[in-house]
């Protein structure tokens, strides 16, 4: 796109992830001439979209209207979309920015697509191969993937699968790394190093998946429990949002007095807990992302993850959402040194902290 004008971009976003790992962009965006690069909010996670931003001195340009919230997924990408097709008619930049597989991101496509502006898709590429698992963002992702001008692909493998789909994908693909882990190593360098502590292994235990709620989330807690009561770990609990997680999550766990329950960190400060953390629970796909540059073993709470490259790089074990698997894992993870030893060499399978440099070079 290379002009001697500036180029245009918008980013339309709305949720916590999509806020972090577009921050660097921004950033790396506010630092040529010949970029000018704005943020669109959609309002879907609304406070805790602007948390992260704002340990990186942003704030978003632009706020979409309020829209009527649904339970539903396509309800809510269609309001979105709605919403932010006026402001595009409006903006009229010469290439929209969105990042991974929300609602968000999808409805951020899908205006620009119906006005013909160009797309860029940042976290192209990856797949679950299985729509239920997650629902709706494998969907979101395959569909942005079709609509998309420019793909970038965080690793080769990524970028395999869109080569795989090269009847449906017909942007113009790059290897670029993720910038989660820009962002992740631009706020590690300005997080204290922690000292001190309890003297007992600290485990960050997060789940939210929508596949998991009710039972699945019941089993992760119990599992939980059962940890606790092993009297030499403490267990970091940030509760999502969510009234079907969180209430849950408080029921059973909120009295356990080897447990801390907490609302959303902070960004900084969930990558000092990250950073000092013997063993992370989760079933964020972030977080599988950053803990192998950090070199923290990870138990991923799921059937199937799209980034298997955490699983080749030896950091990453899935473990699903049975009560006995998960604390059999982390028994051995706990007990056994050299078990632990090996899942926690730090690897860079997501990139090592360019990934927003090679993007921008990619669209200048």
């Amino acid at each position: 796109m290379a002009s001697s004008r500036s180029v245009r971009l918008l980013c339309i976003a709305g949720t916590r992830p999509e806020a972090i790992k577009l921050a660097p962009i921004l950033l790396a965006a506010g630092q040529r001439p010949h970029l000018d690069c704005r943020l669109c909010a959609t309002g879907q996670h609304d406070a805790l979209f602007d948390e992260p931003l704002t340990d990186f001195g942003l704030v978003p340009d632009v706020r979409l209207p309020p829209v009527l919230p649904d339970p539903s997924p396509n309800v809510m990408v269609e309001r979105f979309a709605d919403a932010a097709e006026i402001q595009l008619m409006q903006d009229r930049p010469d290439m929209v920015l969105v990042q991974g597989d929300t609602n968000s991101a999808y409805a951020g496509a899908l205006a620009a697509y119906r006005l013909g502006i160009p797309i860029g898709h940042v976290e192209a590429g990856l797949r679950s191969h299985d729509f239920a698992h997650p629902w709706p963002e494998e969907r979101n992702r395959v569909m942005i993937d079709r609509l998309a001008d420019l793909l970038f692909a965080p690793t080769p493998e990524s970028l395999v699968n869109l080569e795989f789909e090269a009847d449906v994908v017909k942007g113009r693909c790059f290897v670029t790394g993720n910038t989660g882990i820009d962002a992740l190593l631009a706020m590690r360098a300005r997080v204290p190093v922690p000292v001190g502590g309890s003297g007992k292994a600290l485990v960050v235990l997060t789940c939210h998946r929508r596949e998991s709620i009710g039972a699945g989330i019941e089993a992760i807690c119990g599992a939980a429990l059962r940890l606790a009561d092993r009297g030499d770990v403490d267990i970091l609990c940030p509760v999502h949002p969510n009234p079907a997680v969180g209430g849950t999550v408080r029921q059973w766990l909120g009295d356990h007095p080897a447990i801390t329950l907490t609302g959303a960190l902070r960004y900084r400060d969930t990558v000092a807990a990250m950073s000092r953390a013997r063993l992370i629970l989760t079933d964020s796909g972030g977080i599988q992302e950053e803990a192998p540059a950090l070199g923290v073993p990870v138990l991923v709470l799921r059937e199937v993850t799209e980034r298997p490259e955490g699983i080749a790089s030896g950091n990453l074990r899935l473990v699903g959402t049975d009560t006995d698997r998960i604390v059999a894992e982390a028994d051995r993870l706990l007990d056994d040194a050299d078990a632990h030893a090996a899942m926690a060499r730090p690897a860079f399978p997501f990139g090592r902290g360019d990934a927003s440099a090679k993007i921008l070079d990619a669209i200048e």
